[in-house]
C-alpha cells in the first residue's frame, strides 16, 4: 500500500448534479426524464428499459453526434412537480414510475422508478421527490409485473410475479396445491377503491395470522381501507393449501 507524500488535488463534484454521455443520433430536451442504457451506460430520453437517472437541466442534442459525443446535465435529486396518471390525495410516499420520458404512472408495470409522492397539488398533479442514486424501487425485487383488469386462475407460470390489481372486486383463483405458489398480489388502486378476492382452489385453505384457513374461503383485502400498495405474498404451504409469507393492509377471511 502506498501513501501519499505530497499535497493531491481532487477533482470534486459539488451538487445534485450530473453529466452522462448521451446516445448517438438523439436529442434529450429540457425537463426530459433521462434514461440510462444499461448495455452501455450512455444517456437517451428514458424508456421502459432503462435506469432513471433524473431530468434534464438543458437541451442535449446530439442528433448529428456519435455516441459520448456530448454530455446532457441532469438533475439527479430534488423535487418535481409531475402529472402522475391516476395519481390522488391520498398517495403520500406512494412510488413513482415513468414509461417514457414525459409519462409518469403510479403503476409499476412497464415503468421505471422515479421517485415518491411528497405532495399532491390537483387532480392528476403531484410533486414528486426523486433521488436518481439513493432511492430504491420498493417493487423492485419482481422483474416480472403484471396489470391485472379481470378474473383469472394462476399457473405454474406466475411464480415469482408482482400481478397488480387495478379493478374492483377481482377474484384471483389459486390453482390446486399441487402447482407451486409464490406470488404478490398488490392492490393498485387509490385509497378505499379496490377490493381484492384470492380464493383458493375448492378443497384448499389460505393459511397465515389470525386467519382461519377454512376450506374454499377468499383472502380478501378489504375494500373499505384497501390503501394503493397493500399485498400479500403466498407461496405453497402443505397439502392444505398456501400460506401467507408477507402482507401489508387489512385482509380478512371470507365469512
Amino acid at each position: 500500500m502506498t501513501t501519499l507524500a505530497a499535497n493531491t488535488q481532487r477533482a470534486y463534484e459539488l451538487g445534485e448534479q450530473n453529466d452522462i454521455p448521451v446516445i448517438a443520433s438523439d436529442i434529450i430536451y429540457e425537463g426530459a426524464a433521462v434514461g440510462i442504457v444499461q448495455a452501455s451506460g450512455h444517456a437517451r430520453p428514458l424508456t421502459s428499459a432503462d435506469i432513471f437517472g433524473g431530468f434534464a437541466l438543458r437541451q442535449a442534442d446530439n442528433s448529428a453526434g456519435a455516441a459520448a459525443a456530448i454530455n446532457v446535465n441532469t438533475v439527479i435529486k430534488g423535487e418535481v412537480q409531475l402529472t402522475v396518471s391516476g395519481v390522488t390525495i391520498t398517495d403520500l410516499r406512494q412510488p413513482v414510475y415513468a414509461t417514457d420520458d414525459d409519462t409518469f404512472t403510479m403503476s409499476p408495470v412497464g415503468g421505471v422508478f422515479v421517485g415518491f409522492v411528497k405532495r399532491f397539488v390537483s387532480s392528476g398533479i403531484a410533486v414528486v421527490e426523486f433521488d436518481a442514486p439513493a432511492f430504491r424501487d420498493p417493487w423492485g425485487e419482481f422483474k416480472v409485473r403484471e396489470a391485472v383488469t379481470g378474473n383469472f386462475t394462476t399457473d405454474i407460470q406466475d411464480n415469482g410475479k408482482l400481478f397488480w390489481v387495478t379493478t374492483d372486486a377481482v377474484t384471483i383463483t389459486l390453482a390446486a396445491v399441487a402447482t407451486p405458489l409464490n406470488c404478490v398480489f398488490a392492490n393498485g388502486g387509490s385509497y378505499g377503491t379496490v377490493a381484492i378476492n384470492l380464493s383458493p382452489n375448492a378443497s384448499d385453505q389460505i393459511q397465515g395470522p389470525d386467519f382461519a384457513g377454512t376450506a374454499n374461503k377468499d383472502l380478501i383485502n378489504t375494500k373499505a381501507t384497501a390503501q394503493r400498495g397493500d399485498f400479500v405474498k403466498l407461496v405453497t404451504g402443505d397439502a392444505n393449501g398456501a400460506i401467507v409469507a408477507e402482507l401489508r393492509g387489512t385482509w380478512a377471511t371470507e365469512a
